[in-house]
């Protein structure tokens, strides 16, 4: 039976490393303490003036073709997941598929916020399950939000960082590996919590819309603190049964990285080991859309993950939008 199968991946994160204690002079208060104690971030990662989330993108890609072994003119489909695009027109995608040399891929970007790489990973994965001429696709999440952000805002500033990263998928007949299930979950209701709201057509930008900085990052709402975690152990409870799996068979979960507390609790509702979570935000930071792609790559390095384990990958973001996604790898 024809599946898609985790081939290759890759990640990328600029040079420029912001430590806990930049943001205590930014600030004038001491906020380096509550970042390391209770969000357990140290560092990130910024791009540098004259990066973009292309560039991000472009060597998260590199990374995965030579990962892989893969040509570039073997890539069928180029998608990329980010919600800091290089443009608003035209696609992401269209100008890393030129500079990467992708010249038979097809490419198209997705916007879901930071559950933008799950999303594009399922998308991926029914593409080649359902049509013969995607043969290999390659999806990449990248993320630079600290283009946008606000540097007095204390709320965010010192939370959201920059980064890619990627995964090459290829059909399969085997049967022995690959794509096991996904489910998506949108709760509309939350679109206005948090997001960039001016530079699309609600809100253009103008001189007042800059001197108000609405056209940065924006939390104007606070979520629930519970909303996570009861989709998150919701989507896992799906997966399970959707895969016709048990829970103790996933050996390794990949959640959205913006809060440590967040895959905590929900590792504790699933009556889990909180180590079978992947935590990767102590020295990245949050990479919104890179963050599964990036955990994945850390937990590899980590040699937490083997070909044959069970692997769930679950991210959510703005929107209120959720996807998860479990995969033999």
């Amino acid at each position: 039976m024809r599946n898609a199968v985790i081939h290759s991946s890759g990640m990328y994160v600029p040079d420029r490393i912001i430590k806990n204690e930049y943001f205590d002079k930014l600030l004038g208060e001491n906020v380096s303490d509550w970042l390391k104690d209770y969000v357990k971030i140290y560092e990130r990662r910024w791009c540098s003036e004259n990066q973009s989330t292309a560039d991000l993108a472009i060597e998260a890609g590199k990374a995965a073709l030579n990962n892989g072994n893969v040509s570039p003119d073997e890539i069928d489909l180029l998608i990329i997941a980010t919600d800091t695009p290089e443009y608003i027109s035209p696609s992401t995608s269209s100008k890393v598929q030129y500079l990467l040399g992708l010249k038979n891929a097809g490419t198209f970007d997705i916007n879901t916020a930071c559950a933008g790489f799950v999303t594009a990973l399922d998308t991926a994965s029914k593409y080649i399950i359902a049509d013969k001429s995607y043969n290999t696709v390659m999806i990449i999440g990248a993320y630079a939000m600290s283009k946008y952000l606000n540097m007095m805002d204390k709320k965010t500033v010192n939370l959201f960082a920059d980064g890619a990263g990627c995964m090459i998928l290829k059909s399969s007949e085997k049967g022995e590996s690959g794509f096991l299930a996904s489910k998506l979950i949108t709760k509309g209701e939350y679109h206005d919590f948090m997001g960039i709201y001016a530079g699309g057509t609600n809100t253009v930008i103008s001189e007042e819309v800059i001197r108000e900085k609405k056209h940065l990052l924006t939390i104007a709402k606070r979520f629930p603190s519970e909303l996570n975690p009861q989709t998150w152990s919701e989507i896992v409870k799906d997966l399970v049964k959707k895969a016709s799996i048990n829970l103790e068979d996933v050996k390794l979960f990949l959640f959205t990285q913006i809060n440590i507390n967040s895959i905590w609790d929900t590792m504790d509702m699933l009556n889990l080991p909180r180590e079978r979570a992947q935590t990767s935000m102590h020295y990245y930071g949050y990479t919104g859309s890179a963050c599964i792609p990036i955990s994945f790559e850390d937990a590899l390095k980590q040699k937490k993950i083997e070909r044959g384990d069970i692997i769930f990958m679950i991210g959510s973001g703005g929107g209120f939008s959720v996807a998860g996604a479990a995969f033999k790898y």
